[in-house]
């Protein structure tokens, strides 16, 4: 038997650490998406804030979980633009069916 050794790449910042952080930090946001679902707030207010931390939440796994974050430039510069071009769908399909639904939420 030959004894083969395997390469592993150290990456600065890709510690159990910084995983359970970026973990706690997706469970803080989604607590704080259930707790204004249940708030009586403005509408437009509420689906703003849903859409953002919806995208800061997206980007972080795709930052961490996904590694992109400790990908080269050029994997990162192919993607960024899906996710824009991702988000202007999100804005322009599903945001004017959502303010339909103001005028159909009880006040």
């Amino acid at each position: 038997m030959s004894n083969h050794t395997e390469a592993v790449a150290y990456v600065d910042g890709a510690t159990t650490k910084a995983f359970v952080t970026v973990w706690c930090a997706l469970l803080f946001m989604t607590g704080v998406e259930v707790f204004l679902a249940y708030e009586q707030i403005p509408v437009l207010v509420f689906l703003t804030a849903l859409v953002g931390l919806s995208v800061i939440k997206a980007a972080l796994i795709i930052a961490y979980f996904m590694h992109l974050k400790f990908e080269k430039l050029s994997l990162f510069l192919t993607l960024f633009p899906m996710l824009i071009f991702c988000i202007i769908l999100m804005l322009l399909l599903f945001m004017p069916d959502s303010s339909r639904l103001m005028m159909m939420r009880p006040q």
